[in-house]
């Protein structure tokens, strides 16, 4: 079985800025994999490439085992891509828009699958809208309906939920996880490092144009030894703690050991300081995705 992505010596060089250097990575068939890195990283330049909107400097990058540069027409026609950017025909509806995309794809007579769309992202009220008239949540709905018009294979999703709000998070993966399940394959993308968290299985991350960690979401969660507790006392503790100061109030101790928990719970009240509320803190992707950004 073929990968669902494959990337190999991939470099991008826009004049003197490198956004993609030497990148390689796979991604399974029937993947929920996530792509992570700060802005600049070359996540929306690999994207790119795949998409075949941009041309590699050097390497190959292949959709479904399609070669995105040589067999461009089936390595697309494998890929939907719903971009970061709010990009729509001002003068179509939202039904209309969805069967133009089906025709950029070849496809006819696909209504029970638009509607199908339609319905498990709850626009079927705004279908015959026109799109200049929908709100900000609304065009992105269409935007991820248009990625999925023509049932592709595989599906990468660049930010989807930026600037969104509950109700489409929730409508937006509850339909992507169903066609998960499915067997499509899913790239993520997103700065919602909870999102990341809870549904990919798998995690690649870029800096500077290179991948600094790729691993399970349960293998780099596990990097991040020792715990955390977080403090809520009646005053400010002294310095001589150590504490770290956390949110608002709150005041942060990592430790290793939970006699080292017992015995700052014995300094605090020797400093005259009363403990309001304790929490002890998991490790979060946010913290492995800190730590390995900031040491790469």
């Amino acid at each position: 079985m073929s990968a669902a992505l494959r990337v190999a010596g991939l470099v991008k060089q826009y004049r003197q800025a490198r956004a993609l250097d030497g990148v390689d990575l796979e991604v399974k068939q029937g993947e929920f994999f996530g792509l992570l890195g700060p802005n600049g990283a070359g996540k929306t330049t690999l994207i790119n490439i795949l998409a075949g909107l941009v041309r590699a400097s050097q390497g190959t990058a292949e959709v479904m085992g399609f070669d995105v540069a040589r067999d461009y027409a089936r390595s697309r026609r494998a890929l939907g891509v719903v971009p970061q950017e709010l990009v729509y025909d001002p003068f179509f509806t939202a039904r209309e828009v969805l069967r133009v995309q089906s025709g950029y794809f070849g496809i006819r007579k696909n209504d029970d699958w638009i509607e199908h769309v339609l319905h498990s992202l709850g626009l079927t009220a705004h279908a015959d809208k026109n799109m200049r008239a929908l709100s900000g949540g609304m065009k992105r709905r269409v935007l991820v309906a248009q990625a999925l018009v023509h049932k592709p294979p595989v599906i990468v999703l660049d930010e989807p939920t930026a600037g969104v709000d509950v109700d489409l998070r929730q409508t937006l993966w509850q339909f992507i996880q169903s066609l998960n399940r499915e067997g499509h394959t899913v790239v993520l993308t997103t700065h919602y490092l909870e999102e990341a968290q809870t549904l990919c299985q798998r995690i690649a991350m870029l800096k500077q144009g290179r991948l600094v960690a790729l691993d399970s979401t349960r293998n780099l969660l596990s990097r991040r030894h020792g715990h955390q507790a977080q403090f809520k006392l009646d005053g400010e503790p002294p310095a001589s703690l150590g504490l770290k100061r956390g949110q608002g109030s709150c005041w942060l101790l990592p430790f290793q050991d939970y006699a080292e928990l017992e015995a700052m719970l014995t300094s605090i009240r020797t400093a005259g300081r009363r403990v309001l509320e304790m929490q002890l803190l998991e490790p979060d992707l946010e913290d492995v995705f800190t730590e390995i950004i900031q040491n790469a």
